[in-house]
């Protein structure tokens, strides 16, 4: 079961309390870059829209 969803203000909150602080606006915008990308990918393996890593490796010829 996924757990409950935070809304974007608070994540955006956590996300700038986790970054060290010299950090700066190109840290932030790779920090939210990558958050959202591996949030995407769930929303997508959720929905069954994923392939198999040795279906990927099959169709581009490449060995297990």
């Amino acid at each position: 079961m996924n757990p409950p969803a935070r809304n974007f203000k608070q994540q955006a909150h956590e996300l700038i309390e986790q970054l060290p602080e010299a950090a700066d606006w190109k840290d932030l915008a790779h920090e939210a870059s990558v958050l959202q990308d591996l949030e995407e990918a769930l929303q997508e393996s959720d929905a069954d829209l994923v392939v198999e890593n040795s279906e990927v490796r099959r169709r581009f010829g490449l060995p297990e």
